[in-house]
C-alpha cells in the first residue's frame, strides 16, 4: 500500500509539473476558408506538443496579433473587407472578450504593434499604403487614430508591411517605397526625420526588422531579394554594412521572404522563406553584428509566414499558411540549429503569439 501511493504521489507531481510548463498560444489566420478567427492553443514546454485547440474569438482575417505589455490584451488586424483593429479583452479561461473595433484609415492592414508603455497602439496598411497611430485607454479600448501618416506619392505606391516604436522614436518599414522611414515623438505627435535611414538598392521589398537590445543594429529582411540586410547606428543615424541571402545556395525557384526574430541571447538570427519553405539560421557574431549562413531548415509545410520562439528559448513554432499547419522545433541552445519535432494541422496560420 505504501509502494502504491508513493507511485501515485509520483504520477500526481508528474502531471503538475506537465500542466505547470504549459503556455497558451494565440494564432491569428485568414477566415477565407475553414478558420473563424483567432484560435488558442496549449503548447507544452516540456515536450513540444501543442494541444487543446480553442477559437478564442470570431473575427475576419486576424493577420497579425499582438499582446498588450501587461498581456491583459490582444490587439488584432483585419485584413478583409472590414479594414480595422479590433481590441480583446483575456478572459480568466483564455478566450477573448471583445472590447471595440475602429477603423484602420487604409486597406489590407497586415501588422499592429504596441509601445512599451501599452498606451499606443500602430496599423500599417499593405493596401492603403498608410501608417495608423492610436491611443489605448485603460480598459484597453483603442481610440480613433489620432495620426495617419500616408506614404503614397505621385509615381510610387506604398505599401506599409510594418512598424515598430522604440522609446520616442517610430520605425516603419514600407516595401513599396523600398524604404525604412522613422518618426519621432515631439509635444505628443509624431513627426518624420528620415523617410529613408539607408539607401536601399534595387527593389529588396524590406518587410519585418528587428533591432537589438542597444539598439544599435537593425536587421530588414527583404520579401522580393530575398536578403536581410544589416544596419549600424551612426552619428547621423543607421547605415547598411552588409547583405546575406536568405537562399540555400542549391535553391533555385520562386521564393519570398516573410518574418525575422532574433534568439534571446541574440547570437542567432532566424528568417522565413515563402517558396522554399525554409527557415534560414544565421550565427550572429555578437562584436560587430555580421552574419553566417549555418542553415536552411525546412518548415514541413507551405509557405512559413510569421513564426515565433516560445518563452524559453527552446522552441520555434512555424505558421504554414498553405498547408494549414503549425510546425514545432527544438532550438539546439550551442548552435542554434533547429530540429524537427511535431506539426499540428490548423486552418490558414499566419501569425503565432505567446
Amino acid at each position: 500500500m505504501k509502494l502504491k501511493g508513493i507511485t501515485l504521489l509520483l504520477a500526481s507531481l508528474s502531471l503538475f509539473n506537465c500542466k505547470s510548463q504549459t503556455t497558451a498560444l494565440y494564432v491569428g489566420t485568414y477566415t477565407d476558408g475553414e478558420s473563424e478567427g483567432i484560435y488558442r492553443l496549449e503548447f507544452n514546454a516540456a515536450t513540444g506538443e501543442l494541444s487543446n485547440k480553442t477559437l478564442a474569438a470570431r473575427v475576419e482575417n486576424p493577420s497579425f496579433i499582438s499582446f498588450s505589455p501587461n498581456k491583459k490584451f490582444i490587439y488584432a488586424v483585419g485584413e478583409g473587407s472590414s479594414s480595422a483593429v479590433t481590441a480583446f479583452k483575456l478572459r480568466k479561461d483564455g478566450l477573448l472578450e471583445l472590447i471595440n473595433q475602429v477603423s484602420s484609415n487604409g486597406k489590407g492592414p497586415c501588422h499592429v504593434a504596441i509601445n512599451a508603455a501599452g498606451n499606443k497602439a500602430v496599423v500599417s496598411n499593405y493596401g492603403g499604403g498608410t501608417v495608423s497611430i492610436y491611443t489605448i485607454n485603460e480598459n484597453g479600448s483603442l481610440n480613433e487614430a489620432s495620426q495617419v501618416f500616408d506614404h503614397n506619392i505621385e509615381n510610387e505606391k506604398s505599401h506599409v508591411h510594418s512598424a515598430q516604436f522604440d522609446q520616442n522614436n517610430l520605425f516603419v518599414a514600407d516595401l513599396g517605397r523600398n524604404a525604412l522611414y522613422h518618426y519621432v515623438l515631439e509635444d505628443s505627435i509624431y513627426k518624420i526625420k528620415s523617410t529613408a535611414i539607408t539607401e536601399m538598392k534595387g527593389n529588396p521589398g524590406p518587410r519585418h526588422f528587428t533591432m537589438t537590445e542597444n539598439k544599435k543594429q537593425i536587421y530588414v529582411i527583404n520579401e522580393y531579394a530575398n536578403s536581410i540586410t544589416a544596419l549600424k547606428k551612426t552619428e547621423h543615424g543607421f547605415e547598411s554594412f552588409s547583405e546575406y541571402t536568405t537562399l540555400a545556395p542549391s535553391f533555385n525557384g520562386e521564393s519570398f521572404c516573410a518574418d525575422i526574430h532574433l534568439s534571446q541571447d541574440e547570437r542567432f538570427l532566424y528568417g522565413s522563406n515563402r517558396g522554399e519553405n525554409s527557415i534560414v539560421v544565421f550565427k550572429r557574431n555578437l562584436e560587430n553584428g555580421t552574419l553566417e549562413n549555418i542553415q536552411n531548415s525546412s518548415v514541413h509545410g507551405d509557405w512559413p509566414r510569421n513564426f515565433t520562439l516560445d518563452p524559453t528559448g527552446t522552441f520555434m513554432l512555424v505558421a504554414n499558411q498553405r498547408s494549414h499547419n503549425i510546425s514545432v522545433f527544438k532550438v539546439d541552445q550551442k548552435t542554434g540549429k533547429l530540429s524537427f519535432l511535431n506539426t499540428t494541422h490548423l486552418p490558414s496560420p499566419v501569425c503565432l503569439l505567446f
